[in-house]
């Protein structure tokens, strides 16, 4: 089995403009100065799988251990994970095997060595899930039942409470947590917004010095006020997806891809950020509705509900030998031709066959959802069509969670391990959350306890401060789901580019009768990160021009070998975005 990689840093190649013309962002957030400060070993940021699991795994290894999340503990991603975990716990199962279909789902651009390491430590760090306290549904033998889902070719999927994994696990987590809270090795902060990502001295090379903090917004009910920073020797992002940088996502409202955009302003380099999964079958409820709407699971298809155009006719048969349970990105491309060839604005899913008692029994939630939507999964057709979902791309690390960076490392959504590729398989990202946040926490230990991670002073970094009105944000969602959305192609990321750049940045600076147009204040972050994200989203898919995983794009319906490489996005110290062409194993 591979053990540890070095660090990820950006590939030797001859740094580009991307996609029509130059991109230029802030290099930090229009904020206060911090007015308190606190200090740790770590600070871990993000309290869905990944963050609880790093700050937990760190709790008993350094001496002091800072987690922060944007809202309670029990609130984030995972909370709403329907499907389950996937692991090769079945003894007719193998790493093998799960490794090979997580290959085949990323379309030729995963990294082998980081699906090595999910698929062989998969299934020990789910044993210890259990051993923390979550219960996951039992076969009648009493083992864990485990299901199948898209792109797998065994029954991997480890699942709690019917279709209530994430809650399962987040609760069993959280417990832990607050088992320990009086601990003084570890403070909690909640409803705190991590703004920039603090840096040490410049280097030689005039990039930021090492990560050694960040800045965070507590708000309203944490335990400190304001702006404050929280130092530590290394930081942990663990702060989740892009969902609201569409129009409508499955993710909650906190995914503004906050850690993503204080990775970039750092320094930090970014990978495959143009691969977003969006899932296939969403409620529809109009093409008004918006936010986060009700994900019906993969698992559904899992046991045997069909797709049907609104004609009444099964289709994914023609499509793919899996049918509906082919990966992701096959069937939500494939659900997007159907409703333009058949002028609808959704497809039906058709789990009537299933029986009423089992779908109550292995779908409750998904059940008490759609009947809050006068749809009853027994009896009735669903209307699903696809939406946001899942970002394969983020911050690139390597096998242990460290980014570019040093000091700073990312866990989960945020990171791009090289584990999903173009397109994630079914349930492997909290699998991915799970271990790599067990790797990185190790890491910081080791290296804590080596002193290979100093305690530095932070310095003001150059570069110009951004804040975007956050009356912008539905008009950069309205860009990014023309742009980059599921169907993409180059007139219109091009449009969306444009739009984009023409967003004012600088709305601190600006002034309406005398009054700033808005104030550093969470909703302006926020809508600044998502602008961030979505400039960054669309530049990527601009310049990969085929087709491949969660990537479609109609001028390059194809994939394209030449284009079996990683884009990898960085910030020059003036702000220009660079990208470099890195090749896979």
């Amino acid at each position: 089995m591979t053990t540890v990689a070095t660090p990820a840093a950006p590939s030797p190649a001859v740094p580009e403009r991307l996609g029509s013309g130059t991109v230029r962002l802030a290099t930090r957030l229009a904020a206060p100065e911090p007015g308190w400060t606190v200090e740790a070993d770590a600070v871990v940021v993000g309290s869905g799988i990944a963050g609880l699991t790093a700050a937990l795994e760190l709790r008993t290894r350094v001496p002091r251990v800072l987690l922060v999340t944007k809202d309670r503990l029990y609130s984030g991603s995972t909370v709403w994970a329907q499907g389950g975990i996937a692991a090769a716990l079945d003894p007719d199962d193998s790493p093998a095997a799960h490794l090979q279909d997580t290959l085949v789902a990323g379309a030729g651009l995963c990294d082998p060595r980081a699906v090595e390491v999910l698929v062989t430590e998969g299934p020990a760090r789910v044993r210890e899930l259990v051993a923390r306290g979550a219960v996951f549904d039992r076969a009648p033998d009493g083992q864990i039942s485990l299901t199948r889902e898209g792109g797998h070719h065994a029954d991997r999927i480890a699942h709690a409470g019917g279709d209530a994994t994430g809650a399962e696990i987040s609760r069993a987590l959280v417990a832990q947590i607050e088992a320990v809270r009086d601990d003084p090795g570890i403070e909690v902060i909640e409803h705190a917004l991590v703004l920039d990502v603090l840096t040490g001295p410049v280097g030689p090379d005039g990039r930021p010095g090492a990560a050694c903090g960040v800045t965070l917004h507590v708000i309203g009910e944490g335990s400190r006020d304001g702006v404050g920073a929280a130092l530590g020797r290394a930081v942990v992002l663990a702060t989740g997806g892009i969902g609201q940088v569409f129009r409508s996502s499955t993710n909650p409202a906190q995914a503004t891809g906050d850690g993503i955009a204080a990775a970039l302003r750092a320094g930090a380099t970014l990978a495959d950020v143009e691969f977003v999964q969006f899932h296939p079958t969403v409620l529809w409820l109009g093409a008004g509705v918006k936010g986060q709407l009700t994900l019906v699971s993969e698992a559904v298809r899992g046991e045997g509900a069909r797709l049907l155009d609104t004609d009444g006719v099964r289709f994914m048969p023609d499509v793919h030998p899996m049918a509906e349970l082919a990966p992701r990105d096959v069937v939500a491309h494939a659900i997007v031709r159907r409703m333009a060839a058949t002028g609808s604005d959704h497809v039906w899913l058709d789990a009537r066959h299933l029986g009423a008692d089992f779908l109550r029994r292995r779908f409750p939630t998904i059940h008490d959802r759609l009947a809050e939507h006068g749809i009853d999964l027994t009896t009735d057709l669903v209307p699903v069509a696809p939406a946001q979902h899942y970002h394969s791309g983020g911050v690139l690390t390597d096998l242990v969670g460290r980014t570019s960076l040093p000091g700073l490392y990312a866990v989960g959504e945020t990171a791009c391990t090289g584990v999903h590729g173009a397109n994630r398989l079914a349930s492997n990202s909290l699998l991915e959350g799970l271990v790599f946040a067990h790797r990185a926490a190790r890491d910081i230990a080791a290296k804590v306890a080596g002193g290979e991670l100093p305690v530095l002073e932070p310095v003001g970094r150059s570069g110009e401060r951004a804040l975007v009105a956050a009356a912008s944000r539905s008009r950069v969602q309205r860009l990014a789901s023309a742009g980059p959305g599921v169907l993409r192609d180059g007139e219109g990321l091009r449009r969306a580019a444009a739009g984009l750049a023409q967003v004012p940045t600088d709305a601190h600076l600006r002034h309406d009768a005398g009054h700033p147009l808005a104030d550093p204040q969470v909703a302006e972050w926020e809508t600044t990160n998502v602008h961030q994200v979505a400039t960054v989203l669309t530049a990527a898919a601009l310049e990969r021009e085929e087709s491949r995983g969660g990537h479609a794009r109609s001028d390059f319906p194809a994939p394209d070998d030449a284009w079996r490489l990683r884009l990898e996005l960085t910030l020059d110290q003036d702000g220009t975005l660079r990208s470099r062409r890195a090749p896979v194993e």
